[in-house]
C-alpha cells in the first residue's frame, strides 16, 4: 500500500490563516521560494497555490489590493490575461495536462478563500485524476511535492518574463 502525503493540507485543514494577504507585494517578509511566486511583474504576479487541487494549481492576481473585476483598471485586466495565456502554456509545456480548469470565485459566498483580493485559478488537469479518494474521503492525492513542482516550473517563468522585458 502506498501512503497518501500531503502535509502542507494540514495547516488549511485546522483553519491556520495567514495574518497577512498573501497577494499582496510586501507579504510577511518570506522569500518568493517561500512565498511560491513564480513570477513578479510590475502589475501581476503568479504564484502556486500551498493547498492545491491539483499538482500545478496556480494562481494569478494582481498586485493592487481589489476583491472585484470591476475594480481593476484596463491595463491590469489586459495583464492578468497575457498571464493566464503563459501560464497556461508553460503548464502545457511543463507538465502536459489534458486539461485545465481556469476561474474566479468571487466572495465568500462563492468560494473564495481570500475574498478581498481577488485571484484567478489555473488547475492542469488530467485524466483519471479524480479518485474515489476525492469523492468519498474528500483527500486529494498530489503526487508531488510543492517545492519540486515549484523547481520544475521557475526556470519557464523566468524566461518568459526575460523575454517579456526585451
Amino acid at each position: 500500500m502506498q501512503p497518501l502525503w500531503a502535509p502542507w493540507r494540514m495547516e488549511y485543514i485546522l483553519g491556520k490563516r495567514e495574518p497577512y494577504c498573501i497577494f499582496c507585494p510586501e507579504g510577511d517578509g518570506h522569500s518568493d521560494e517561500e512565498r511560491l511566486i513564480l513570477f513578479r511583474g510590475r502589475l501581476t504576479m503568479v504564484m502556486m497555490n500551498k493547498y492545491p487541487y491539483n499538482n500545478g494549481h496556480l494562481l494569478v492576481a494582481p498586485w493592487r489590493h481589489v476583491a472585484g473585476l470591476e475594480e481593476l483598471y484596463e491595463d491590469e485586466m489586459t495583464d492578468i490575461m497575457r498571464w493566464l495565456q503563459k501560464s497556461i502554456r508553460i503548464l502545457r509545456q511543463v507538465m502536459k495536462p489534458d486539461g485545465f480548469n481556469v476561474g474566479l470565485n468571487l466572495g465568500a459566498a462563492a468560494g473564495a478563500g481570500v475574498e478581498s483580493h481577488l485571484h484567478f485559478h489555473i488547475v492542469p488537469r488530467w485524466q483519471g485524476d479524480t479518485n474515489f479518494m476525492t469523492v468519498f474521503a474528500e483527500v486529494r492525492s498530489i503526487p508531488e511535492h510543492l517545492k519540486q513542482t515549484f523547481a520544475k516550473l521557475l526556470p519557464h517563468f523566468r524566461k518568459e518574463s526575460a523575454d517579456e522585458a526585451v
